[in-house]
Formats: C-alpha cells, structure tokens, sequence
C-alpha cells in the first residue's frame, strides 16, 4: 500500500507540474500515433524502456511473465534482452538506481511508470521525450519545452542530439508585455539517428508505456467482441421466441 500511494503522490507532482511550460501560454502536442496493438512496436518499446528508462523508473504494476506472453517473447527471448535486473519471470520492474540515490541526485526520486501513459496521456509523454533542449543554467545542461525546471537529464541525447529552443516575442499585451513564444526546435549536434528514426524510437517507447499502464486491454477488448456477439445471438433468439410463442394469441 505505502508503494502504491508513493507512486500516486509521484504521479500528482508531475501533473501539477507540467502546467509549467518554457513559453508563455500552452504549447500544442503532436499526436504521438502509436497503436498498442503492433506487438513489434511494443517489443521494440520493451527494449527501448528496459535500455533507456528502467535505470532510475520502475513499473511494480507489470511482471516480466506478462509482458514475455502478451509480447510473444519466449523465456530465452524475455531472459536475455529484458530482464538486465531481475531474476525470476514472476517479478516486476524494479529500477535499477536505489530510490535514495536518486532522490538525493535528482533531488525527487522519479516516478513509476506503471500508470504514467494513463495519468499524463501518449500525446504528453510523446512530445516530453522529444522536447530537451540545452540550457546552460539548468543542472542537467537541458530544460523541457513541456516541463519547464524538469530534474530528468536528457538520456536520449545520443540518438537525438542537442537542440535548442527558440522563442519569438509574441503579441503584447495591455501593459506593454510581450511573452516569450515558442518558434522551433533548431539542432545544435547531430545524434545516432535521423529525425524520423528518433521519432519511431519514441512512439514505440510510448506505445510500450501505453500497453503496461493496461496490459489486459488487448483481452479485454477481444472479449467485449464475444460479449457483443453473444448478445446479438440472444437477441435474435429471444426475438425468434417471442414471434413463436405470442403467434396464437389474438391482437
């Protein structure tokens, strides 16, 4: 219980953070396009999550088991490209950097991800892992388009690259004010990977948060269907039944 109600006191900070932007004014987020239904994305995602995200995020609401049967991973499979920190198939995510660690050098230990892609959306979470940029009087070197002051550094960075924000001044208001508005990203240092690529990297990574924030959706909606069929089976043997027995009485 006390594991459940420190990952939701993790997920509110991040919620009432994150009306925090770098410019003034909400900045739109680009649909991140994934489908939770590509089991190729979500094995790419597994990856990606395990090689970039599992250091310093759990996800204690999701077992390795479920994701070796739900991602068509046989044991050997899951064993050597997702369990880095794990024994046993029954466990869950654990992160690889102790809580205390983190608190002390990120100065909030970070969040679960179990819940993450229903708390904040795919959009947010899509555009957040894109939206680093540098900033030299940040800690980390880089700030957030969408999460302005974020502790997270920008582990990314190799395949991104390094980009920089620029802002415009915008339309001023009554007392002479002109607030800062976002205008493009503009790249500083080329990464491993071309924009196109980062962006499937990232969607597929989100795709992977999106399928453990509910990993029995996939059942879930195949059931529904039979449900569905089976009511519209009843439904027309109930009809059936009733013309048949209500044939004879008078009108």
């Amino acid at each position: 219980m006390g594991k459940f109600m420190k990952s939701i006191t993790c997920l509110v900070v991040l919620m009432i953070g994150a009306s925090a932007f770098a410019a003034s004014g909400e900045i739109e987020l680009e649909k991140s396009g994934n489908d939770p239904g590509n089991t190729a994305s979500l094995q790419r995602g597994a990856r990606n999550f395990m090689s970039y995200c599992a250091g310093c995020h759990s996800a204690i609401y999701v077992r390795y088991k479920s994701i070796a049967r739900d991602l068509e991973l046989n044991e050997e499979q899951l064993i050597d490209n997702l369990m880095f920190n794990a024994e046993r198939p029954f466990e869950t995510i654990q992160a690889s950097m102790p809580a205390s660690d983190a608190a002390r050098w990120f100065g909030r230990a970070p969040p679960d991800m179990s819940l993450m892609a229903r708390a904040k959306g795919t959009d947010y979470i899509y555009n957040f892992l894109r939206g680093f940029y540098l900033d030299p009087d940040s800690p980390t070197g880089v700030d957030n388009l969408h999460l302005s002051g974020t502790s997270m550094p920008n582990v990314l960075w190799e395949l991104q690259g390094y980009q920089r924000a620029v802002f415009v001044a915008g339309e001023a208001d009554e007392a002479g004010t002109a607030p800062h508005v976002f205008d493009g990203f503009e790249s500083v240092t080329t990464g491993t990977m071309s924009a196109k690529e980062f962006d499937e990297f990232v969607r597929d990574t989100v795709n992977f948060l999106e399928y453990i924030s509910e990993p029995i959706r996939r059942t879930r909606r195949v059931l529904g269907v039979w449900v569905l069929l089976f009511l519209s089976f009843f439904l027309f043997v109930s009809w059936k039944l009733y013309k048949d027995i209500w044939k004879d009485v008078p009108k």
